[in-house]
Formats: structure tokens, sequence, C-alpha cells
């Protein structure tokens, strides 16, 4: 084996792929390429609304809000969910974040699972997934109680997956949310599927 082939058997991949279900918006967060990506999803949530110029700003505002927001934290893509049962749009997202280590050394998975176990982070487990193994973290998130006070406070579900980015000193991190506690397991079951598609590529 020469070294040039020995350096490409360690190489990083170029890049990953994930599979969404059919109704989820991908949004690029480099700043060249949100705005236009965030344009094309307000024009769609408004096809054929002419009387909303108001509320379309606000969605615009909002959806570059959290776009901005997603990048400074190194965030690489965020997908909406835009799947309708019968009326209703279930809202969920995805955000893709690679994340550095911030130290020379590797982060063995375990100590990783430990960490956020000590810091009472939810559920955590070492989940096995096509792309290798991945720590899974699932939490509930006070969202606090409605204005007047009348109903009980509301969660949101969140999953993440921090998956090592073969040959690198980095993880890929993979941060799903819901506002729907009440069929939390479904939508930690969709999460799961999705993630598990998460494979490497050249």
């Amino acid at each position: 084996m020469n070294q040039t082939e020995a350096t490409e058997e360690t190489a990083p991949p170029g890049d990953y792929r994930l599979l969404l279900p059919e109704g989820w918006f991908r949004i690029l967060l480099e700043p060249e390429q949100r705005d236009k990506a965030i344009e094309a999803l307000v024009e769609r949530q408004f096809h054929g609304i002419d009387n909303a110029p108001h509320l379309k700003e606000e969605l615009r505002r909002d959806l570059r809000r959290r776009a901005a927001k997603a990048h400074r934290s190194g965030g690489i893509e965020l997908y909406l969910s835009l799947q309708e049962v019968g009326p209703f749009t279930i809202p969920a997202s995805l955000l893709v974040t690679l994340a550095p280590l911030r130290h020379p050394e590797s982060l063995p998975l375990e100590a990783l699972a430990q960490r956020f176990t000590d810091a009472g982070q939810g559920s955590v487990s070492i989940e096995e997934l096509r792309s290798g193994p991945a720590v899974r973290v699932r939490r509930l998130i006070p969202q606090g109680n409605d204005e007047d006070g009348t109903e009980p406070p509301r969660n949101s579900l969140s999953v993440e997956y921090h998956v090592p980015v073969p040959a690198s000193m980095a993880f890929l991190l993979l941060t799903f949310s819901t506002p729907l506690e009440a069929i939390a397991d479904a939508m930690a079951e969709l999460f799961d599927a999705i993630a598990d598609s998460l494979t490497w590529t050249e």
C-alpha cells in the first residue's frame, strides 16, 4: 500500500446523506444560500394567499433569525416538517451541526454519554446506526405555561444524535425537535429512523 492509498483510507468523508420523509423542507444555512431557500418556503406556505403581507414578513423574519442563530452555532442545514395529516401540519425540525472537538484528544462515546448522564440531560444511550455508533439523548424541554396560567406546563421533545465523523476529531450533531409531547414516542421513532438513514459519502 502506498502513502496515497493510506491517506485516502483514513481521510474523513467528504459529505453525508440523510433520507427525510416527504414534506420536509431543507434550508442550507450558509448566508449566501439561506435567503433563497427561506423565500421559497415562505412563498410555498402562502401560495394563493395575497392578503397576508404582514404574516409573510413575520414568518420570513422568524426563519432568518432561526437560520442565522443556527449558523453561528455551527449549523450546516435546517430541515422543517411541512408534513400534513388531514388538515394539520406536523411541526418538527432537524438541525444538522458540525461540532469539532475543542481539544486534540479523541472523545470515546462512553465518556460523552457519561457526561450527559452526569448532567441529568435526559435518557442517554449509545445506539448503533447505519453510519456507526452514536450517542443518543432524548429529553423533554419545558416551554412554560399559557399566558393565563390555566393550562398545564408544556414540553417539547428533543432527540439528539452525536455521531462521530470517521477519521476526524469532530461530531455530526443531529438535533430533532417537536412540540407534540402527546405523541412523543411516535415522533421519537420517526427521528430515530431519520438518524439511522445517515450515510457517509465521498
